[in-house]
């Protein structure tokens, strides 16, 4: 199936390989290298020598190899462990002469390597292989069978002679396939298959090259891929030969359409098996991959430069494309993907992107795990939100073949939006604040259609929740609800910015804590100084059996919209007085409604997740966000800065008028003066 190809073109670009010669003194290093070098053995050699550079084209990959010589005493253990942290791949030798070097590496040398983390490809090789007693001969596969199943990192044993001129060559050649071709992130060499990975790119490989999508490549199509991979056409007995192979081997591999997925990674199992790992890395490497089998970075077009309070978003396009994907892998046609066929649609990249926080239960889904429509594009809007990259990545992973750059977009300014006193973003991010036991995770877990539970269970880290919020009119937006711990709100708003990607910030409190208007003698009176310059209200008072969710939330809200003014991201705020069905207390609401008006937003939201009431909270945030110069809170020292600014711009105003008065009466005096004196 694959021709000879060479090239840097497929060694990954590398610009060169650093191979680092290193073994007990006596067993021929410097030997090695100079015999490699020059083609000559020489009759002295130094102890060490200097690195030795081999020249481009001494190997067919064309890229050139740097040998470092070291020595084993110990006054030089230092620079040998520098020189081998370093190292692209590593030479360890022994003498075939001298048994007791062979035993040093599984004693000294291999652990050493581990010990200083040192995590390249490791060439054994045995050196003097003319002197070794031929009468105490074994075969190497017999001697380093042991010491390979122990140490993985070997990726070749060979055995060589400087001065008979045996497989000299050789040694470098196999180092720099280790590092340029590794066997490692293709095949797994225990169990002898192909690692998960690889065969997840492969497939996405031969999924591309399957024009016409039947689960076979013809024998056009494998021609094509021929002509891409290795720049040379196949003939028409060399592809029946390939079948034929395939065949022999694995029924399954060839059916009457032409090769099989199946037959097409025994191919590249048996290439591997083989010792030609280079003809599969060729292939990885035009389908861009690197050595880490993920796509390169260069495939990714994503904008760098963005403001901090630009957002990316996914186009029409990209959306569509998407629509089709799910239809296409919903395969029992229910409008639901379930966890296998959520797997089967991932099969082609690395990994599921969504099998680990923050994604992992991040949309709604059903009580066997499947996922509708809306929330598969709402996790692609939550990972298109917070990692733009691993977004257009997995898009090209699963099959979009559009043009990269068309796939996602890079929102308008939220001040500009401000502004123009319109959003035109289709993905909002709420930020829900909130202190313990308000009531938070209840609101996302009623986002996501999940039941109500009474039980506490306090959030650590930072929690999200993605939904589409069908909207008046027909339009449908996604929500992106980001539960910030009330342990976690120092540190969100220690960094200047921490609001840019904010669209609407939520504060819930619960209101069944909060008393208001009324004297008993175990109340505490907390006068919230913060809001009450301006406000009639002259003190509220909290039960001190536990402290007020509603002053905590207050406070809260106040720190935020204190950031936004000292940092121009304000943001529109709401309340939301959670667990209405437990004793209401109007007055409360009363004086929290005269309080959000003193701050210039709406009045507390009441809702009840465990009646399911939610006075269509989420629609009124959607409306908030789009509406960013509206409910922007207001503290007493923003309100003083502002008049402040008023009255020194009047100031300026009305010296700049004074100015210009007088400029004006002295043009005009003067004019005056000059017609008197003209005139007489």
């Amino acid at each position: 199936m694959a021709k000879d190809s060479s090239g840097a073109a497929n060694s990954g670009n590398r610009t060169g390989v650093r191979i680092v010669v290193a073994g007990d003194r006596g067993t021929g290093k410097s030997s090695l290298i100079v015999t490699a070098a020059a083609d000559n053995f020489p009759a002295n050699v130094p102890p060490v020598l200097p690195p030795t550079r081999l020249p481009d084209d001494f190997y067919p990959d064309r890229v050139p190899i740097t040998i470092i010589d070291t020595s084993s005493s110990l006054e030089n253990r230092s620079a040998l462990a520098d020189e081998l942290r370093r190292a692209d791949a590593v030479v360890l030798t022994y003498a075939c002469d001298q048994p007791a070097t062979l035993d040093r590496l599984s004693t000294f040398w291999l652990p050493e390597l581990r010990r200083l983390e040192v995590k390249v490809p490791v060439i054994v090789v045995g050196c003097k292989l003319d002197l070794r007693d031929e009468q105490h001969e074994m075969s190497l596969e017999q001697v380093m069978s042991p010491i390979m199943q122990q140490f993985r990192e070997i990726e070749t044993c060979i055995e060589c002679s400087a001065s008979t001129h045996i497989q000299i060559p050789e040694v470098f050649y196999y180092a720099q396939k280790a590092v340029l071709h590794p066997t490692g992130p293709l095949f797994d060499q225990e169990t002898q298959t192909l690692k998960p990975r690889c065969v997840r790119a492969l497939k996405r490989i031969f999924i591309l090259c399957d024009h016409d999508r039947d689960g076979a490549l013809s024998d056009a199509e494998l021609n094509d891929f021929q002509v891409r991979c290795f720049n040379a056409a196949l003939q028409p007995s060399e592809i029946s030969g390939v079948k034929r192979v395939v065949q022999e081997k694995l029924q399954e591999g060839v059916n009457e359409h032409g090769l099989t997925l199946t037959g097409f990674l025994f191919l590249h199992a048996l290439f591997i098996e083989k010792g030609r790992l280079e003809t599969t890395w060729t292939v990885l490497r035009k389908f861009g991959y690197n050595n880490d089998i993920k796509l390169v970075e260069d495939l990714f077009p994503v904008p760098i430069k963005r403001a901090p309070d630009q957002n990316m978003e996914l186009t029409t396009e990209a959306l569509e494309f998407l629509k089709g994907i799910f239809s296409l892998f919903d395969t029992d046609g229910d409008g639901l993907l379930h966890p296998d066929e959520l797997v089967d649609l991932f099969s082609t990249a690395p990994e599921s992107p969504w099998t680990e926080a923050p994604y992992k239960d991040a949309a709604e889904k059903t009580a066997l795990g499947g996922l509708s429509l809306d929330g598969f594009l709402s996790e692609w809007a939550l990972l298109t939100l917070l990692d733009p990259v691993s977004s257009l990545e997995n898009l090209i992973y699963i099959g979009y073949t559009g043009d990269h750059s068309s796939a996602l977009r890079v929102t308008r300014k939220r001040r500009l939006d401000r502004k123009r006193q319109q959003s035109d973003r289709n993905v909002f991010q709420c930020f829900v604040f909130g202190p313990k036991e308000a009531g938070k995770s209840g609101l996302l877990n009623a986002y996501l259609g999940r039941p109500f539970s009474d039980s506490y269970n306090p959030t650590i880290d930072d929690r999200y929740a993605v939904n589409v919020v069908d909207q008046p009119g027909g339009s449908k937006k996604s929500l992106v609800l980001r539960e910030i711990p009330e342990d976690g709100v120092r540190k969100l708003l220690s960094k200047r910015d921490s609001l840019a990607a904010c669209d609407i910030a939520l504060f819930v409190y619960d209101r069944k804590y909060v008393y208001m208007g009324c004297r008993l003698s175990t109340v505490v009176n907390l006068e919230l100084h913060f809001y009450l310059g301006s406000s009639k209200v002259d003190a509220l008072y909290f039960s001190s059996s536990d402290e007020s969710s509603w002053k905590k939330a207050t406070e809260l809200l106040v720190e935020v919209a204190s950031h936004g003014e000292n940092t121009g991201y304000g943001v529109p705020c709401l309340i939301v007085a959670a667990k209405d069905d437990l004793d209401p207390y109007p007055m409360a609401i009363h004086d929290a409604t005269r309080l959000t008006q003193d701050m210039g937003i709406e009045p507390p939201i009441p809702i009840s997740a465990k009646l399911g009431d939610f006075n269509t909270v989420f629609r009124r945030i959607i409306a908030a966000a789009e509406h960013p110069h509206l409910s922007i809170p207001e503290t007493e020292a923003g309100r003083s800065r502002r008049q402040y600014s008023r009255i020194i711009n009047r100031s300026l105003m009305v010296v700049s008028v004074g100015a210009a008065v007088t400029l004006v009466g002295l043009a005009a005096y003067r004019v005056y003066a000059a017609r008197k004196s003209a005139s007489s």
